[in-house]
């Protein structure tokens, strides 16, 4: 991409709503997704750091005035600078706090959308960070209520499941003109935003308020990250800050700019979901359409719903036809055209040509070969008529006539079987397909489930021989001694758990090629019967007449 897309757009009646042409690209995008979102408030300067992740002067539009100038949520799909075989897709949103906007929840799905979507999401705000600054960022209170995780206790503590979709949080503080110090020692970005974000103690309402917010940002962002930057230029550049060369701004906010875009590029994971499974560009557009339509409660239908409307469709087409090209045949049955000697057989060339008029219209049609069948059905009773009042033939010619009619529709009624079977036939391939590539997507899922176990469990153990080490310096040996067998008991437990887990994987893989196996042999054998039992019902008429 030259320049970036919108993805998600506001209506004039304030929806949301995704743009066609952006998911068309996502479509396109079959590798892994680095997923970089920025949000804040807006008239903070968040498209200018979005504009240099892309490398590029220009692209996400840079406003000039108090009005904001993003609308929606735009994209930006670029390749990776530093991981081969990655996209890099950065999200700029619409600045938070406009008062022209009118819904007050809009601001809240701005920034739910962005959570959701990216792998590190970055908060770009100006001045400090005070407690003003804190309550600011009110939208991250109210991600309990825009996201529901499943829990099996609804009074359990989900933070752990937040944690594992969740993004790194990067919060960009613009316009800094404080020193690092706390007491006064000088002190890192990142120390200087724990310090920002400590809980104070008491119960009172107002220490209550105070610490919710950063209760919420410590719970729901344990990766944090923390940049300051100085005024880029003087106030009268700011308005054409992105025509300006590099050598008319400040020397530390390009060092900083440059240390920010590292960062993102070495530290900003791979999108992935809460279970694991790795996000491409293609998944990534699903994902936007279903958030968007799920935050205006309009779930899109399921696949089974698409094709009942379809075969529904198909029917109607089908019927409409069939009247339209038999209008003039039952006109003439209604004037009594056929009640005369040898009106059986005008009758049943008018029907043939039908047929044949009918079967070069509907090739395509799903419905095409069961519609003929109920048509014909129901003109059987016609040509009964018009055969007992057709006064040349003898009996012996009326009952041949008649084994040529109920051969032709027991003709149509294979064909019409015939045909289901050719559309069983292609939906159990799906079904196959199908079933494989959810196969394989279930052990993608259960073997980076494992993956990530042995990466938890290789932490945890860091953690318990740091804590081992740390009471042998200080002398606890006995202790020690003590960590030393839960340790050697938290290695068989995570051996045993990984063996465990492969032997389900492979136990659930077996059971479900089974289950289909079992599932399309049964629907292949019921078939079979069904057409059996039409042919034995008159074998011999099947070679009797052959009009369609």
């Amino acid at each position: 991409m030259d320049k970036p897309v919108c993805l998600i757009d506001r209506h004039s009646d304030g929806k949301l709503c995704v743009q066609q042409s952006a998911l068309q690209i996502l479509e396109q995008i079959q590798q892994p997704v680095v997923v970089v979102a920025v949000v804040g408030l807006y008239r903070t300067g968040k498209s200018y750091l979005m504009n240099r992740l892309a490398g590029k002067q220009t692209g996400f539009a840079l406003g000039s005035t108090v009005e904001s100038k993003t609308k929606g949520i735009w994209m930006w799909c670029v390749p990776h600078p530093t991981k081969a075989e990655t996209t890099l897709v950065l999200l700029d949103t619409e600045g938070l706090g406009d008062v022209n906007k009118g819904d007050p929840k809009h601001d809240t799905h701005i920034f739910c959308l962005a959570v959701l979507l990216s792998s590190t999401l970055v908060y770009n705000s100006r001045g400090t960070i005070d407690n003003k600054a804190v309550m600011d960022l009110q939208y991250v209170t109210e991600l309990t209520e825009c996201i529901k995780v499943k829990s099996s206790d609804e009074d359990a503590d989900d933070s752990s499941e937040f944690v594992k979709f969740f993004p790194i949080f990067i919060w960009a503080v613009r316009d800094f003109t404080l020193e690092l110090k706390i007491d006064d020692k000088d002190v890192t970005e990142d120390e200087y935003l724990e310090f920002a974000l400590k809980l104070k103690r008491g119960i009172s309402r107002t220490v209550i308020e105070y610490n919710f917010p950063r209760e919420c940002i410590q719970k729901y962002f344990p990766s944090r990250k923390c940049f300051t930057f100085l005024s880029p230029t003087t106030p009268d550049k700011m308005s054409c800050l992105e025509s300006l060369d590099p050598a008319d701004l400040s020397s530390e906010f390009l060092k900083v700019t440059d240390n920010f875009c590292k960062f993102v590029f070495h530290d900003s994971r791979v999108k992935k979901l809460k279970d694991g499974h790795t996000v491409t560009g293609r998944v990534l557009g699903h994902l936007v359409k279903t958030y968007v339509d799920t935050i205006h409660d309009n779930i899109n239908k399921l696949f089974d719903g698409y094709l009942c409307q379809n075969e529904q469709a198909s029917k109607r087409r089908c019927e409409d036809l069939l009247s339209s090209l038999s209008a003039p045949m039952m006109e003439k049955f209604v004037q009594g055209f056929y009640a005369k000697p040898g009106g059986y057989d005008l009758f049943c060339n008018d029907l043939e040509d039908i047929g044949k008029k009918y079967n070069s219209q509907t090739n395509k049609e799903v419905k095409a070969e069961e519609v003929l069948e109920e048509f014909l059905k129901q003109k059987s009773v016609d040509s009964k008529s018009i055969l007992q009042a057709d006064k040349k033939l003898n009996e012996r010619e009326k009952k041949i006539n008649e084994e040529k009619e109920n051969a032709i529709l027991l003709k149509q009624e294979i064909k019409a079987k015939e045909e289901k079977q050719r559309q069983l036939e292609e939906k159990m391939k799906t079904e196959r397909q199908s079933n494989e590539e959810r196969m394989r997507q279930i052990k993608e899922k259960m073997e980076e489930a494992i993956r990530l176990q042995i990466e938890d469990a290789e932490r945890a153990m860091e953690s318990k021989l740091r804590e081992k080490t740390d009471l042998l310096e200080k002398g606890f040996k006995e202790k020690a001694e003590m960590m030393s067998k839960e340790i050697e008991e938290f290695k068989r437990r995570s051996a045993e758990a990984e063996t465990n887990r492969a032997k389900e994987l492979a136990l659930m893989l077996e059971n479900s090629n089974k289950r289909h196996e079992e599932t399309m042999a049964m629907v292949m054998e019921q078939h079979r019967e069904q057409m059996m039992a039409i042919q034995q019902r008159n074998p011999l008429s099947l070679d009797a007449c052959c009009i369609l």
